[in-house]
């Protein structure tokens, strides 16, 4: 196996825990990376300012990747390179949500649009991105700009069958894979977490297969199959567990600061 060279984290579900902390073993974890020549970056499917408040703890120097790659920002939120979504797919991706009864919410590069305030997990995600939602009646209105839809439902059964559905009627027109059990994310077809790989890869001028990667979620598996080595958290599903090299503990257990400690830096377990 290549040296790695860098690491490359999911978030929610990775790098912080269920209440959206950042513990002082991750950011040790991340410094010791630092301390070892080996850069780290963050991708996740949430927008870029909303991973603004892990810039400083972190020291993260290089770009960051938001939207799942839709966005690749400098840690002072400057645009790199932006991919917004065909407005056929957006149209399609956007019904097809509506149609099945999810609540649907649309991402420009620097706002968060959506119908219902008050609706299942708005309040959570207005405190994770750590900034307020505008409230619309037309939605479409906003889809030659959109760089990302999610379709949000408690009823997590219905989420997988519409992940199916838009995954059926899009191809590879766009990418949609859940970030959460209860969120769809509709994205650009290179905006997916393996062509954040491949884009870190260009811009280091470095392998595939010396970056590593953490994830939980099936959308973090399009980066397993790039990377050179890959952790899945230890609360992953099973079909995620199966696809990364090693599993480490779960985000409760400090699953992200093991992971690195044991399959980056080579601690003993």
């Amino acid at each position: 196996m290549s040296k790695i060279k860098l690491v490359l984290a999911d978030v929610d579900g990775t790098l912080v825990t269920k209440d959206k902390v950042l513990t002082e073993r991750a950011v040790t974890a991340v410094r010791r990376l630092h301390d070892a020549g080996i850069r780290f970056a963050l991708t996740s499917g949430r927008p870029p300012r909303g991973m603004a408040m892990l810039v400083e703890p972190l020291a993260l120097e290089g770009p960051i990747a938001g939207f799942n790659g839709g966005a690749f920002v400098n840690p002072d939120m400057s645009v790199i390179e932006g991919h917004a979504l065909p407005r056929d797919a957006a149209e399609t991706a956007l019904k097809i949500m509506l149609d099945q009864g999810l609540d649907a919410w649309v991402y420009t590069a620097d706002a968060w649009f959506l119908r219902d305030p008050e609706a299942p997990h708005v309040a959570r995600e207005r405190w994770t991105v750590k900034f307020d939602p505008q409230t619309t009646a037309d939605l479409p209105a906003l889809l030659d700009s959109a760089v990302k839809i999610t379709g949000c439902s408690d009823d997590l059964e219905l989420v997988a069958r519409c992940e199916k559905a838009v995954q059926d009627a899009l191809g590879d027109q766009a990418s949609a894979a859940r970030s959460q059990p209860y969120y769809l994310d509709v994205t650009h077809r290179q905006a997916n977490k393996g062509e954040v790989v491949r884009w870190l890869a260009r811009r280091y001028g470095i392998a595939e297969a010396e970056i590593a990667t953490l994830g939980d979620m099936p959308n973090d598996v399009s980066m397993f199959k790039v990377g050179g080595l890959s952790i899945a958290m230890g609360q992953a599903a099973d079909a995620v567990k199966q696809a990364a090299t090693h599993v480490t503990q779960s985000y409760e257990d400090e699953g992200f600061a093991r992971g690195i400690e044991r399959f980056i830096l080579g601690d003993a377990p």
